[in-house]
């Protein structure tokens, strides 16, 4: 019988580390693991971003640990790790790592996907972008 999938979920005002969360899904029996890191860019819809910030509900941790046990309950996943940041990021950081390990590599890629997928679509995160232009503008808001 195979351990159950170890499964890490954080949301943080820190800043992220991918190689900690490699680490922290590394697993004897893993043939990959995948990683991904949303990185803050500098334009959105053709206009200019200067910086942003991350705000999130009191709830935002719980629902992307349920996320992330969800993804760790494949049979085929052995571990899942993923972080979102809060509070004022500037272009180039990173807003949100995520790691997966399997056995083999389609296995880790398409849990990493759904696992990116399904935080972005369910966390109570939301994005205030600031424009070089002098606007802002809320994304992700109910």
């Amino acid at each position: 019988m195979t351990a159950p999938a170890l499964t890490f979920g954080e949301v943080t005002d820190q800043p992220l580390d991918l190689a900690a969360h490699e680490a922290a899904v590394a697993d004897p029996r893993a043939g990959a693991v995948v990683s991904f890191q949303g990185v803050v860019r500098d334009h959105d819809h053709g206009r200019v971003v200067t910086r942003l910030e991350y705000e999130g509900h009191p709830s935002a941790e719980r629902i992307l640990r349920e996320v992330a046990a969800e993804i760790a309950a494949d049979p085929e996943v052995y571990a899942v790790a993923v972080s979102h940041r809060v509070g004022p990021l500037e272009i180039g950081e990173v807003a949100l790592v995520a790691a997966v390990s399997t056995a083999h590599r389609a296995a880790a890629f398409a849990a990493c996907a759904r696992l990116v997928d399904e935080a972005k679509a369910r966390l109570p995160i939301w994005k205030h972008q600031l424009f070089a232009d002098g606007t802002e503008e809320w994304v992700n808001c109910p």
